[in-house]
């Protein structure tokens, strides 16, 4: 599975919309020292499984490398970043939600 649908304008591949996502609202989107990045939230008929592991495909396929897995109760979120400070990262945490649909939080940063 993949998307072609960027978070942000100009978001890295690894922070692409999960296929079918409903946006609650636009990203927000910042620059700082550690680079550009944003944040965004939607909704998604995916498990909050499915969600993790489409995000985890895509942080490794970038080169990224998992620093953090998290399962509470039905919630999923997990972590990804280059290899030193300033380094691209991605943060993904996905918990059901009203209507049988799962509740996405996307972060990122492009990095240096």
């Amino acid at each position: 599975m993949t998307a072609d649908i960027p978070a942000a304008p100009g978001a890295p591949a690894y922070a692409a919309l999960y296929p079918g996502a409903a946006l609650d609202q636009p990203a927000t989107t910042a620059a700082g020292p550690d680079g550009e990045g944003g944040l965004v939230t939607f909704t998604t008929a995916a498990t909050p499984d499915e969600v993790v592991a489409f995000y985890r495909t895509r942080a490794e396929e970038a080169g990224l490398t998992s620093v953090m897995g998290m399962n509470q109760g039905d919630a999923r979120a997990y972590g990804a970043a280059g290899g030193q400070a300033g380094a691209t990262n991605l943060q993904v945490v996905a918990a059901p939600g009203a209507g049988g649909e799962t509740s996405v939080q996307l972060s990122w940063s492009a990095g240096l």
